[in-house]
């Protein structure tokens, strides 16, 4: 058979699997980039030691805890403390002088994956000393990452790394105060735990929850074709009051979506936005 009938094939094999998630599970991930969720799905299969799509879809649908390891596969889950510095000088610089003019702060954290990007907001906040008036909601859709991120306990090693990050994003203290070493591993502190919730969200099915000040979904929409990009923008639309805060990630933006005529730049580079209709 042909290459191309070959590829063909697989494709049709791909979208039977993802449609047979989304009915049997829920979980939808048909509007996903084809490109990079065929190699996430390939991977899959030779973890299950497996040789087809057709072979995984069998599996998956027979047996949760293979399911259970295709969401953790298809998930992506690359994430580090202060990831991108700038972003965080950026949101000190421009997002923070706002939000101290507000109350109480609802900041919602969509697709929190493990939970570093969640602590590093955390210790922010608690520096520039309006913590005690915030909540953030971290949700995901992976249960088995919201479970890591809930512990907030991450590899020792990785401490020197994240160390200079937290420097380069403006970190006023000495980092390890944030943590304690235990074996080889760093637990952070419970007091930056007190003012997170971490939930199941999953921002292809779900609805908004809340209206919130601030709504940060950084290097989550690279993942979706256009169609679920334009439906996740409405979600996260929806969910932010008037005058809230949107952060997106460095591959990201709005332009060219419905909603660019909605929103100021705060910080142009680091695609911070403010709502303004």
């Amino acid at each position: 058979m042909p290459p191309k009938h070959l590829n063909e094939l697989e494709d049709i094999e791909i979208q039977l699997l993802l449609e047979g998630v989304y009915r049997y599970y829920g979980f939808d991930f048909r509007n996903y980039a084809l490109a990079s969720i065929k190699r996430r799905i390939w991977n899959v299969i030779r973890a299950e030691n497996l040789t087809t799509v057709s072979g995984l879809l069998n599996k998956v649908l027979h047996e949760k805890d293979c399911m259970e390891r295709f969401v953790l596969g298809l998930s992506v889950n690359v994430t580090a403390m202060f990831r991108d510095p700038n972003f965080y000088i950026a949101f000190r610089n421009k997002v923070v002088p706002l939000l101290r003019t507000y109350p109480f702060i609802r900041i919602w954290h969509a697709g929190c994956s493990t939970g570093e990007e969640v602590y590093s907001m955390a210790i922010l906040l608690s520096e520039e000393g309006i913590y005690h008036r915030c909540r953030i909601y971290a949700t995901d859709m992976n249960e088995a990452v919201l479970r890591k991120a809930k512990a907030g306990i991450f590899s020792l090693h990785l401490m020197q790394e994240y160390t200079q990050l937290y420097l380069q994003a403006g970190g006023t203290k000495c980092f390890s105060e944030y943590y304690t070493a235990a074996y080889n591993a760093a637990i952070f502190q419970p007091l930056l735990k007190e003012n997170i919730v971490f939930s199941h969200h999953n921002l292809v099915t779900d609805a908004s929850f809340n209206e919130f000040n601030v709504i940060l979904c950084r290097n989550v929409l690279i993942y979706f074709n256009e169609q679920l990009q334009e439906q996740v923008h409405k979600l996260l639309y929806q969910s932010l009051k008037m005058f809230g805060i949107l952060g997106l990630g460095k591959q990201e933006s709005l332009f060219g979506t419905p909603y660019q005529q909605h929103y100021k730049e705060l910080a142009s580079e680091e695609k911070l936005y403010r709502r303004v209709v």
